[in-house]
């Protein structure tokens, strides 16, 4: 007989930007549910990430980065649903991660944990990115100056993105979560749909493809998402994703001479979508304008966001 899960629970995982949030969620779970590049504002939405293990279950909360004060100087819309959607994160779990980079805490590591504190939590304190600390006789004095005066229930140094150091992390939650049954099957990995997923896969290339600045002024919408069957897949997908900017000439840098850049997206985009579907997609993209999009909550609601 197999011996049934006995513990379950929702984690959220918390941090400033950019501090690998969405490649440890990814690495837990297995499978790629949340998008990730090297620029904050990744990951825009709450997003569940579901990763199953022999002794249990574990819901995993990514969130948003959350932004200090020069997110709040911003006034944008979107930072500040962001910051909302990331607080928000914390009702209803039963722990929380907070993942810091190795060798750094600053302002925002810190507005993060107050946030924490306040909840009531027990917190991991996740220390990422250790492969790439070049003095790795460092990483203690500083284990030790991040925790002096701060209450975690656990310390963990890892590497999210070569996937080491995750069992000791994994057995740890297990042991903060209560005893249940799953909330989900064992082949579920998250609770987002496959449209959402697609749009996100665009807006990933976007985020990877495109300059410093102009990343942040465009959002993906899919307005067609249909199923097809296939004699060779057993399954295909049609899907047409709008990527939103908001002026005109942001339009131009986006599609590229002779729509180049354009191509390029859609194409990397795609092999992302048929490696998470196992099937064949047929991907089309257009560039629209929609002004202001970004400081405008109605929308960005209408767009898919909330908080």
């Amino acid at each position: 007989m197999n011996t049934p899960l006995s513990r379950s629970g929702a984690v959220a995982v918390i941090g400033r930007p950019n501090v690998g949030k969405s490649t440890l969620v990814n690495a837990l779970v297995g499978a790629k549910v949340s998008i990730t590049s090297n620029r904050p504002q990744t990951t825009r939405h709450r997003l569940l990430g579901i990763a199953t293990f022999p002794r249990g279950q574990l819901q995993l909360v990514d969130t948003p980065g959350i932004h200090g004060e020069q997110g709040k100087r911003s006034g944008k819309a979107m930072n500040r649903m962001m910051n909302r959607a990331a607080r928000g994160a914390l009702e209803g779990v039963d722990a929380a991660l907070l993942v810091i980079e190795a060798g750094r805490w600053d302002h925002e590591d810190g507005l993060a944990y107050d946030a924490l504190r306040d909840a009531g939590l027990p917190v991991v304190l996740v220390v990422n990115q250790v492969d790439k600390q070049k003095d790795k006789t460092a990483l203690l004095p500083f284990i030790a100056k991040v925790t002096d005066g701060r209450e975690f229930a656990a310390v963990h140094p890892l590497s999210a993105l070569k996937r080491s150091g995750l069992e000791p992390l994994v057995a740890t939650l297990l042991d903060l979560m209560p005893d249940a049954v799953p909330m989900y099957g064992e082949d579920e990995i998250t609770d987002k749909s496959q449209r959402f997923l697609a749009g996100e896969m665009v807006r990933e290339q976007l985020m990877r493809r495109l300059g410093e600045e102009l990343p942040y002024s465009t959002t993906v919408e899919v307005e067609r998402f249909e199923e097809e069957p296939s004699p060779k897949t057993g399954v295909m997908y049609r899907i047409d994703a709008v990527i939103w900017v908001e002026r005109e000439g942001q339009k131009a840098i986006v599609i590229g001479k002779g729509g180049e850049r354009l191509r390029d997206i859609g194409k990397h985009a795609r092999e992302q979508m048929e490696r998470l579907f196992g099937a064949k997609v047929f991907l089309q993209t257009w560039v629209r304008v929609r002004e202001g999009w970004s400081d405008d909550e109605a929308a960005l609601r209408a767009l898919g966001y909330h908080d």
